[in-house]
């Protein structure tokens, strides 16, 4: 048994790196001595609640984790979760743990760590501006060279995952080494129902943010609405501090709209019942790493449409009919699949958590 430390920079926004996050611990902690470090304020409780997870691992968060917290929480919506200078902290609080541990384990991508280590990355959060797309912020250089990492070097002893093939390919281009590709945990909801005994309903997952773009799924149901077929939406989205702003516009569009129902912080239970008993799953967020949601449609026997961008086109296979790159374009997809009664076909067991537990555990064990 070995000590591993689980580092993730913060598990406040509740998105799909955080499922990652406790999946590992869950997955590390009957053969591993581990301890999560993190600057989130979130409660494992709370967070095995969201994700139906079950970790029980020590947490080591720094003194003043609140303080921090509360600070970048209260930057305005526009500057996002502020995930780079996060991690620079997080690196800072953990160069001075290192000793105490065998190995880490980064679920918040990349780091210059001093401890060999197995890094997923979900996309790469320092030097941005040196992807393919050139999507990187204004500090990148600074984040990049005060994380040790600006000169586009990772330690030798760090293995590297990544959360799709197109997020390996970021990397690659990046750092010049391609991850390994190992897709998140999703498992199928317990009872779902056949396909005639199903509700004409979108459901919309995610957090209630602008990089999800809930208001443009409002507006890709309107238009098929406007197409003569009666679906309601479902936006179902964990709520966070950092996006309070944004979170009451997408409510205040939801209580104008008499078929939109907007269910902040779902219960896992109610999500799976959702999932079970609705046709369809949309996605909205343009160049999605992996696109859990859309994954967790397929798992459930919708039929799911996301933006022709990201780890979500290989989530759906590629397939054109399943895949949009505007509001109209989406409308015109989803409308053709409600009109040609589309089934689902692609195998829903195909990201089941055990096997993603059992890959960890692997990976680690070469680490050590």
């Amino acid at each position: 048994m070995a000590r591993v430390a689980v580092l993730h920079n913060t598990l406040d926004g509740r998105g799909g790196a955080d499922a990652v996050c406790l999946h590992v611990c869950e997955a590390l902690q009957s053969v591993h001595d581990v301890t999560l470090v993190t600057l989130s304020r979130s409660s494992l409780a709370d967070l095995n609640d969201l994700f139906d997870t079950a970790a029980a691992v020590p947490v080591h968060r720094p003194t003043g984790t609140r303080a921090v917290s509360r600070a970048f929480d209260a930057l305005p919506d526009r500057f996002g979760p502020a995930l780079a200078p996060r991690s620079v902290l997080l690196r800072w609080v953990f160069d001075r743990l290192a000793y105490r541990f065998d190995a880490a384990v980064s679920t918040a991508n990349e780091f210059d760590l001093p401890i060999p280590s197995l890094q997923y990355v979900h996309y790469p959060q320092f030097n941005r501006r040196h992807a393919p797309d050139g999507a990187g912020v204004r500090l990148d250089p600074l984040w990049s060279r005060l994380a040790g990492v600006g000169d586009r070097t990772l330690p030798a002893d760090a293995t590297l995952l990544a959360n799709s093939a197109w997020t390996a390919d970021v990397v690659d281009a990046v750092y010049g080494r391609r991850p390994t590709v190992r897709h998140p945990p999703i498992d199928p909801p317990p009872d779902p129902r056949p396909w005639a005994a199903r509700e004409d309903g979108v459901v919309v997952l995610g957090r209630l943010a602008p990089d999800k773009r809930p208001l443009r799924a409002i507006r890709v149901v309107d238009g098929v609405r406007d197409r003569g077929h009666d679906l309601h939406l479902h936006l179902v989205g964990s709520s966070s501090s950092m996006y309070a702003d944004y979170a009451r516009r997408v409510a205040a569009a939801a209580a104008d709209r008499s078929y939109v129902h907007l269910e902040r912080d779902a219960s896992r239970e109610r999500v799976d019942r959702l999932l079970e008993t609705h046709r369809y799953g949309l996605n909205c967020k343009p160049s999605e790493h992996f696109g859990m949601a859309v994954a967790e449609y397929v798992a459930a026997g919708m039929v799911a449409f996301a933006p022709d961008s990201g780890g979500q086109r290989e989530v759906l296979d590629g397939r054109a009919d399943r895949l949009f790159d505007s509001t109209a374009d989406a409308v015109d997809t989803i409308a053709a699949a409600v009109d040609a009664d589309d089934r689902p076909t692609l195998p829903r067991d195909r990201y089941a958590s055990d096997r993603f537990h059992a890959a960890v555990r692997e990976d680690v064990a070469s680490v050590l």
